[in-house]
């Protein structure tokens, strides 16, 4: 109060001063400055200490942050002072160069009085600590934005985007894996086979094709080629079967389906339903692996007849649906993301500009091709700017620093659970034998960060923060341990992202006394939230091909009447630097081996295979892990669960990573006032079977259980146990 009372009087000697003319007024307005200070002298010797003492506890501050959440999330009283005083010493030195002009003179002082008050002289003081970090963001923000709005108003496509890389790198690789390369004429050459073959056989701008197919060098020609015809891909996650794969194909309205011979039994065991059943499927199949039936066209054979000239690409909008890619979002089965040609754009621009990829680089993923992580940020940069990406069929640490090696890789994707994976290796002198430059990536846990950095010797981690769906994206690359991503402060409001209080057993935001939602303060968690701007391409929602579905990720009204913003689903906690650090997902989803896990999809499943209509799932922190692993209470008091039959069913009816770890056999289970389950009390107990009476099962590597013991429990405490 004392400083704000001394600018208050330094304010008020300008503005008389100046009303009488009076050459002398900064002058006499610095003189009261400099005796306040010397009368003020020791407690100036106090703050000075106090500074001395914070910088020394800084370092240590940064390690911590997330492992304990002892963000910083206020400035102390002797940074304060600084930042207040080194205002006040502005507006004197600003002043004295104005001279008498009495309206700039007001406005300074009012500029002054608006800026040490609130939240603000934080603002400042995260701007100045962070201008580097802000600068450079920012510049590498408008390089992104620039380019995205050329290519808006020109109306460009992904595939005439692809054309102009593959004119000017005909014979470069495009992608590699294993032994094989394709070159960005091959693309382009492929992709005008798929494009024209479809087209002749009926297919015309707006249908839909499901792509079923693992990491290979057809994937992207693929659907690229029908992006050519403005037919929209459906990118089905290989993992999926039965009901979850039905799905799927259905909520996209998919009129045909592409599946490679390696999956093809997958799609034969649903050609029953009576939707499926009238569709016609394309198997790639070069090797003649797959018998041919009715139900089979064999593509491969196909495109031999088919020629490659150059094929007329479709007109269409850059706002037309490109591609769908699924999410489980919160709750039930997963949901068709809506990708257009520009937000894929956008997607890959930002990266691409982030990490300003070059002619010489190559990107190193062994991230699945249906996610946006590897199909979209990875060799999305092959597709717009023209840089190899080689790949891998599927994730192997023993190969992961050997392939980056064959393939010279300046550059690797990653997913938290990958990185564990990677440091329960044996070391070996070819963990550091790489070139790589960065790793780019999400998920990566501040307990294991550090040590990850400094085994593999990699200079930079760029961690990412988003959802396909999402408009709230950010970044953080400037090696700050365990931070998501990072908002410039004085910019947070053109960014639009906010952290807002939500209701801790309903997960729904908290209002105030107008029905509006309320902010969260530093170090407070609370979901994220972002402004949706209906014609902006960084900040538009485009959705799920299911309008209900996207209707319930929206919020309204939130700080004024008739404003939208996305709901993240994602709790997360900001430090006065604008950093972010994730702490939790709410409502019906968690997220395990980098995967949604919608919990009512396991519930269903478990109900269906158990008989039984008592069933909770949820997800359970394992140390070291990323994300949570699924576990299951279900009420039992008969004891007429049989374990064994219920692995079989949920090996047949649920991908790998949704099956729950755990599975505790209860008495009964708690229920709410509004006849909902409780969940709360289950995850806080967990799976510590030292606290617990009710038996716990294990999954074990064959997807079968068994009884948990102590020793079990303290192995996967210490990390020793592969989950």
């Amino acid at each position: 109060m004392k400083l704000h009372l001394l600018v208050l009087i330094y304010i008020s000697f300008n503005i008389l001063a100046q009303s009488r003319h009076d050459k002398s007024s900064s002058l006499v307005a610095f003189r009261c400055l400099l005796q306040f200070l010397k009368e003020k002298e020791t407690i100036c010797k106090e703050v000075v200490q106090k500074i001395r003492n914070d910088l020394r506890e800084n370092p240590t501050e940064k390690e911590q942050a997330m492992t304990e959440l002892n963000l910083k999330t206020k400035l102390t009283p002797a940074e304060k002072f600084i930042v207040v005083f080194g205002i006040t010493l502005f507006g004197i030195c600003a002043s004295t160069l104005i001279g008498k002009n009495l309206p700039i003179q007001v406005l300074l002082s009012a500029l002054i009085l608006y800026l040490i008050t609130g939240r603000r002289p934080t603002i400042v003081y995260a701007s100045v600590m962070k201008c580097r970090r802000d600068f450079t963001g920012a510049t590498r923000f408008s390089k992104m934005l620039i380019t995205l709005k050329l290519w808006e108003m020109s109306n460009e496509s992904v595939p005439s985007l692809f054309r102009k890389q593959a004119a000017t790198r005909k014979n470069k690789n495009a992608f590699l894996i294993d032994d094989k390369t394709i070159t960005f004429q091959e693309i382009e050459d492929f992709s005008n086979k798929i494009g024209r073959y479809f087209q002749d056989m009926g297919f015309e701008k707006g249908d839909t094709i499901s792509l079923l197919m693992e990491n290979r060098l057809e994937f992207i020609p693929t659907w690229l080629g029908l992006s050519k015809i403005r037919v929209i891909t459906a990118l089905i996650n290989t993992n999926l079967r039965k009901e979850a794969l039905i799905h799927c194909i259905r909520v996209a309205q998919s009129k045909a389906i592409i599946v490679s011979s390696e999956l093809a039994d997958a799609i034969k065991e649903i050609y029953t339903d009576e939707d499926i059943s009238k569709l016609k499927v394309y198997v790639y199949d070069e090797n003649g692996i797959v018998p041919l039936d009715s139900m089979y066209v064999n593509l491969y054979q196909k495109l031999e007849t088919v020629s490659a000239e150059t094929l007329e690409i479709v007109e269409g909008s850059c706002k037309d649906k490109l591609i769908y890619i699924y999410t489980s979002g919160t709750t039930g089965l997963p949901k068709a993301v809506n990708i257009t040609h520009i937000k894929y754009m956008y997607f890959v621009c930002t990266t691409n500009k982030i990490l300003g990829y070059g002619e010489s680089d190559c990107i190193y993923t062994s991230l699945p091709l249906y996610h946006s992580a590897g199909g979209i940020v990875g060799t999305g940069n092959t597709v717009l700017f023209g840089v190899t990406v080689a790949l891998r069929k599927k994730f192997s640490a023993s190969n992961f620093w050997t392939d980056c090696k064959k393939y010279n890789c300046t550059a690797a994707q990653y997913i938290g659970e990958l990185c564990r994976y990677l440091l329960m290796t044996p070391k070996k002198p070819s963990d550091t034998d790489h070139k790589l430059k960065f790793m780019i990536g999400n998920g990566l846990r501040p307990e294991i960060w550090t040590q990850f950095v400094e085994r593999f010797k990699i200079p930079t981690i760029v961690e990412i923060y988003g959802a396909t769906e999402s408009n709230a994206n950010f970044g953080n690359f400037d090696n700050t341990v365990g931070a998501i991503g990072f908002t410039p402060q004085a910019l947070a409001w053109l960014l639009a992202v906010e952290l807002i209080k939500y209701d801790e057993v309903t997960y729904e935001p908290l209002r105030d006394a107008n029905g509006f939602c309320i902010r969260c303060s530093y170090g407070e968690p609370g979901i994220l939230i972002g402004k949706i701007r209906v014609n902006n391409a960084v900040q538009s929602f485009s959705g799920y091909s299911d309008k209900k579905a996207s209707e319930k990720k929206i919020f309204k009204d939130v700080f004024k009447t008739g404003d939208m913003f996305f709901n993240s689903g994602d709790i997360l906690v900001m430090d006065v630097y604008g950093y972010f650090y994730f702490k939790d997902r709410v409502g019906d989803t968690f997220r395990w081996k980098g995967e949604n896990v919608s919990t009512t999809e396991v519930e269903g499943a478990i109900v269906r295979a158990a008989k039984l209509s008592d069933c909770v799932v949820y997800g359970v922190n394992i140390p070291g892990a990323d994300g949570k692993a699924g576990m299951a209470t279900i009420a039992d008091a008969d004891h007429k669960v049989d374990l064994d039959n219920l692995a079989n069913e949920l090996k047949e009816s649920l991908p790998a990573y949704a099956r729950p770890i755990f599975i505790r056999l209860g008495t009964n289970l708690d229920i709410t006032g509004t006849f909902k389950l409780r969940k709360v009390d289950l995850q806080r107990d967990g799976f510590d079977i030292t606290k617990i009476n009710d038996a716990i099962y294990l999954m074990q590597r064959d997807g079968s259980y068994k009884r948990m013991t102590v020793d079990d429990y303290q192995l996967i405490q210490q990390g020793g146990l592969r989950l």
